[in-house]
């Protein structure tokens, strides 16, 4: 038994050693087969990828949840180009197209970058901030240290920060980043390439799943596990900034699924605007711009078409 098993940790090793190198040679023809579909912005020292569609304002700025690139919007940028909005997707340091960004990887410093990409890339503001799960983390702390960039705010199945949610996580983060370690393992030697288009999300759209070698690749999987470990600090961040009407009168539509147990929450976050408000979606997957981007979209419009504070 234990020549069996040797004899398979060898295998194991040579067929992960030839997938580390097809992985590689693949890899370097990427830049020809999944080239990125916006353009990168230097935002000091490397550059984040930027997607914008459409015509008219005010900008909406879509920041996507955490292990997914700016792709993951591509839908709903169509819908609102054609509601005459404009609208940019971007991915965070590290993900898809982006290069990676230094360290902790945590919502405050993906806040200021995401500040400077503004800056640096000629869109105009004041912004829509439109935030998915961690997203929701970033665009809360842009909105915080930032409030002149603020337009409005739609918070799409954001994630929790509050006390109960804060000693969950200190207890998950060790597993959560192990996870991702292993998947950053399985995508060096070529699992991810091979079977990324299973690893989207269901009705991801189609520019997911054709560049899902990058959307999913080893960059990606490494930045989401950097992004898990500084999960805590992220949560405290983003909980000190949680005052009652910390966001004025400026516009704000707080989004969750059926059946959330963060409802209390979520309607106390549009509480954070005098013209906030909390709606509930009838689906309960986490994906809510995916499953009912209708909702989605007809909150961002709503918000976007509103009287400036």
């Amino acid at each position: 038994m234990g020549r069996v098993l040797g004899w398979a940790a060898v295998a194991l090793l040579v067929l992960a050693g030839a997938g580390y190198g097809a992985e590689t040679f693949a890899a370097s023809g990427d830049a020809d087969r999944h080239p990125a579909p916006g353009r990168l912005v230097d935002v000091g020292g490397h550059r984040l990828h930027l997607r914008c569609v459409g015509s008219g304002g005010p900008t909406v700025i879509l920041d996507a949840g955490w292990g997914e690139a700016g792709a993951t919007w591509d839908d709903v940028q169509t819908a609102l180009a054609r509601r005459s909005l404009r609208s940019c997707s971007y991915d965070r340091a590290g993900y898809g197209w982006s290069e990676a960004g230094p360290g902790p990887r945590d919502a405050g410093r993906a806040a200021e970058e995401l500040h400077t990409l503004l800056e640096r890339s000629g869109e105009t503001g004041p912004f829509v901030l439109v935030g998915h799960s961690y997203g929701g983390h970033v665009v809360r702390m842009l909105a915080d240290r930032h409030p002149g960039q603020v337009a409005g705010l739609v918070l799409v199945d954001a994630t929790e920060a509050s006390e109960r949610v804060a000693r969950e996580i200190d207890g998950l983060t060790p597993v959560i980043v192990g996870q991702m370690r292993l998947y950053q393992v399985a995508a060096r030697i070529g699992l991810t390439r091979l079977f990324g288009e299973e690893l989207a999300v269901a009705d991801s759209p189609a520019l997911v799943t054709k560049h899902a070698p990058v959307v999913y690749g080893p960059g990606s999987m490494g930045t989401a596990a950097d992004e898990a470990s500084s999960f805590p600090a992220s949560t405290e961040l983003v909980r000190a900034a949680e005052r009652p009407g910390a966001w004025g009168r400026t516009p704000a539509v707080v989004i969750g699924t059926s059946g959330e147990p963060s409802g209390e929450y979520y309607a106390g976050l549009a509480r954070m605007s005098s013209r906030g408000r909390y709606v509930v979606a009838g689906t309960d997957r986490h994906y809510i711009h995916l499953a009912e981007p209708e909702l989605v979209i007809g909150a961002i419009a709503e918000v976007a078409a509103a009287d400036r504070p």
